[in-house]
């Protein structure tokens, strides 16, 4: 019996060129632009700058700061839910150092230049969600 493909020789290459090693230096490097405004950002609000370092808990000191309760990490598992209380949570994050709803539009779709914006911008951190802080519009006594 003939077969269409017997004359094919099979062989194998790698196609990848890009070494683990290389891959690593790049996560690393992506990593690091990451985290760099988060740490400062924590560091601005009174916070240990090297909490920005561990997942999960850093979101928990996100919610501290933005003045929001700890059990929302639960709300952040549900689909559909999550992405309504992560806006709700930078919103507390952008009010917490004096800035707006506009602020949170940025933070929400532009986050990564948001966050570096907020961390070295001349904002205060003015307390969990911006307690203490008149609302704008409002005189202050």
């Amino acid at each position: 019996m003939y077969s269409l493909f017997s004359d094919v020789a099979v062989t194998t290459t790698s196609s990848s060129s890009v070494s683990p090693g290389l891959l690593f230096v790049i996560w690393l490097i992506a990593y690091a632009i990451a985290v760099i405004p988060i740490w400062v950002i924590f560091t601005k609000a009174g916070e240990a700058g090297w909490q920005a370092l561990i997942p999960i808990w850093n979101t928990l000191v996100m919610l501290k700061i933005a003045g929001k309760p700890m059990w929302w990490i639960l709300l952040f598992l549900i689909p559909i839910v999550n992405i309504v209380f992560i806006i709700l949570m930078l919103h507390g994050l952008s009010v917490s150092f004096g800035h707006g709803a506009g602020f949170t539009v940025g933070l929400v779709f532009l986050s990564l230049i948001f966050y570096y914006i907020l961390a070295f911008d001349s904002s205060r951190y003015q307390g969990p969600g911006g307690v203490g802080v008149a609302p704008v519009g409002y005189a202050t006594a």
